[in-house]
C-alpha cells in the first residue's frame, strides 16, 4: 500500500473521527436526539470504535492488508470502504458481486452531478427555496423517479456549512441520482446511500435525509427520515385534535452510527393537503432576544395559507423568517421544499 494513500485515508478518517467527537460533546440533547431517530448514542460509541481501529491500522501500515494472503487491498475500493480487510479474489461470488456493484456505483457519483428541476406531475404542485449562509452551502433537495416511477422527494443537510459542507453535499447529490433510481423504497435507496457513505474516506461528516416516495395514483406517500427536521404535514379538513402532523426520524442520520436500521411509513393523502420539508436552518434561524423561529412559528406561518399555492406557502414562510430574523444573517444554511395535493 503507497505510503500517501494511507495518509490520505488517515487523515480523512481523524477528521471523521474529531467532527463526531465534538458533536457529540457539544450538540443540545434535542438536537442529537433528532440525528439519531431511532437509535441511541451508543451507537455512536461504536461507530467511533471503528474509526479508531482504522486509524490505528493506518498509522501502522496495516489498513486494507487482506487478512487471508497478507496483500494489500486495491486502493480505489478502500477509499470507498476503509474496512476492506479481503481482497476481491478471496469473497464468494454473491460477496464480490455485490462490491462491484457498489464499486461501480461509487464511481457514477462523479457522473451524476447534474440539477435537478421541479417536476409537473398531475395531482400535486411544488415550490422549493434554498439560501446558503454562506457563498456555497451544505443543504441538497431533489426530485428523481424511483425504480417504480413514482416521484422521489429528497430533501438533506450535511452537519455544517460553507464550501467544505457544499462539497460534501454534491457527493451526496450524485448518491442519490445514482441509487434512488435503481431502488423501489426509500428505506432501500436510504440503506444503499448509508452503506457507500459510512466507510467512505471522502465524507468526513454525516448528513440527515428525508427521502419520499409519493404513488399519484393513490396518494400515498411512503417515507423514510434519517435523522432529518420532521416535516410539516398540514390536512387540509382540519380534523382530529390537531391538523398539524410531524413526519418524525425513523432512522440515524446517514453516516451517524456503524449500524443503523431505516424504516419506514406510509400515509394517505387528500387533496389539499400541504407538506412542508426544511432544513434545520429554518427552525433554527434566530433572532436578538427571542430564541430560535422554532416549529411553532413555522406552523403560524403555514396555517392561514391551507388553501394557498406551495409558492404562496414558500413565500409566506420566508417573510416570516426575515421579520423574525430583522437584519440579522443567518447562521446556517436554510432549505424549504413545498408540495400541495391537487
Amino acid at each position: 500500500m503507497q505510503t500517501p494513500i494511507l495518509e490520505q485515508v488517515r487523515t480523512s478518517l481523524t477528521e471523521k473521527r474529531d467532527g463526531l467527537r465534538q458533536w457529540l460533546s457539544r450538540s443540545p440533547s434535542e438536537a442529537k436526539a433528532r440525528r439519531l431517530g431511532p437509535a441511541k448514542e451508543e451507537a455512536v460509541a461504536a461507530h467511533l470504535v471503528r474509526l479508531e481501529d482504522s486509524i490505528a491500522l493506518a498509522e501502522v501500515g496495516d489498513l486494507g492488508r487482506c487478512v487471508v494472503c497478507h496483500d494489500t487491498v486495491d486502493t480505489g475500493r478502500l477509499v470507498v470502504d476503509y474496512t476492506a480487510m479481503v481482497c476481491l479474489s478471496h469473497l464468494s461470488a454473491a460477496e464480490a458481486s455485490r462490491l462491484e456493484r457498489e464499486i461501480e456505483l461509487a464511481q457514477l457519483v462523479q457522473q451524476a452531478l447534474l440539477p435537478g428541476e421541479i417536476p409537473s406531475l398531475p395531482g400535486v404542485e411544488i415550490a422549493a427555496f434554498t439560501r446558503p449562509a454562506e457563498f456555497v452551502g451544505g443543504d441538497y433537495f431533489d426530485f428523481l423517479a424511483f425504480q417504480t416511477g413514482d416521484l422521489a422527494l429528497a430533501v438533506g443537510d450535511v452537519a455544517g456549512h460553507g464550501v467544505s459542507a457544499g462539497m460534501q453535499m454534491a457527493s451526496v447529490q450524485a448518491l442519490c441520482r445514482a441509487i434512488i433510481p435503481t431502488h423501489a423504497s426509500p428505506a432501500e435507496a436510504v440503506d444503499q446511500i448509508h452503506r457507500l457513505f459510512v466507510h467512505n474516506s471522502r465524507f468526513t461528516t454525516f448528513v440527515s435525509l428525508f427521502l419520499a416516495s409519493y404513488n399519484a395514483a393513490n396518494r400515498s406517500l411512503t417515507y423514510c427520515n434519517a435523522g432529518h427536521n420532521p416535516p410539516m404535514l398540514l390536512k387540509a379538513d382540519g380534523r382530529g385534535a390537531s391538523p398539524v402532523r410531524w413526519l418524525n426520524p425513523t432512522g440515524a442520520a446517514i453516516g451517524l452510527i456503524e449500524e443503523p436500521a431505516f424504516d419506514q411509513s406510509v400515509i394517505r393523502l387528500a387533496p389539499g393537503d400541504l407538506l412542508v420539508m426544511y432544513t434545520d436552518g429554518v427552525v433554527e434561524a434566530t433572532s436578538d432576544g427571542r430564541g430560535m423561529f422554532g416549529p411553532e412559528r413555522l406552523v403560524d406561518a403555514v396555517a392561514p395559507l391551507r388553501g394557498g399555492s406551495p409558492g404562496d406557502v414558500v413565500r409566506a414562510i420566508t417573510r416570516a423568517l426575515e421579520a423574525f430574523a430583522g437584519k440579522k444573517e443567518f447562521s446556517d444554511d436554510a432549505t424549504i421544499v413545498v408540495c400541495r395535493i391537487t
